[in-house]
């Protein structure tokens, strides 16, 4: 099960490094998680290089696609050299954005009519591309999820693995990366997050 996690320069740490890390549980059941970027190396918005596990084609094969947010999305999104790369298709892929990923999978017309939500800084931006904003965290529809606020990762990640494995080894996952006394509170709130949209 491949997993592309689509991460630009100035990306935030959060969006991409969590849903990596809460993911990357799932390995023994198959999870290939992977850094995906459009060049060898990629700097966050706070000034961490890392490098690039697989180039941005691998997202047009992956099982599942995680569009991760930063402060260079809204350029990203007028850069043809970089959108001309992708060629997804949103009947065989998960596709999934994070805060300001959402515009990208708004330009890249994955969205049509599937309302979104966002964080509060890009919501001008996806309405504007002519996407409803939701007042939300998270929302899904078949193969398509949304969330907004950088902690809303774990629901993202939280998702993918229900999806795909069930709401057991979603619970694993969260128990695993959850704070020591809260672990089954936190289970029970991202369950609760998602559980309409499985």
């Amino acid at each position: 099960m491949n997993i592309a996690i689509l991460t630009f320069d100035g990306f935030n740490e959060l969006d991409s490094i969590v849903a990596f890390g809460i993911l990357n549980r799932m390995k023994e059941h198959g999870f290939n998680v992977q850094i995906t970027s459009p060049t060898k190396t990629v700097t966050s918005m706070n000034g961490l290089t890392i490098e690039a596990q697989q180039q941005l084609e691998f997202a047009n094969s992956a099982d599942v696609v995680l569009f991760g947010s930063g402060l260079k999305t809204r350029d990203i999104a007028k850069d043809e050299t970089i959108l001309s790369r992708l060629s997804l298709d949103k009947d065989k892929q998960i596709i999934v954005g994070q805060c300001s990923g959402t515009l990208l999978l708004s330009v890249l017309g994955i969205l049509e009519d599937i309302p979104a939500c966002t964080d509060l800084i890009t919501k001008p931006w996806v309405i504007e591309s002519g996407v409803e904003v939701l007042n939300q965290a998270f929302y899904a529809k078949g193969n398509i999820a949304t969330a907004g606020g950088c902690l809303s990762s774990k629901y993202l990640a939280t998702w993918i693995i229900a999806k795909l494995l069930g709401k057991e080894k979603a619970s694993e996952a969260i128990y695993y990366v959850a704070p020591v006394g809260k672990k089954e509170q936190e289970i029970e709130e991202c369950l609760k997050t998602i559980e309409d949209y499985l």
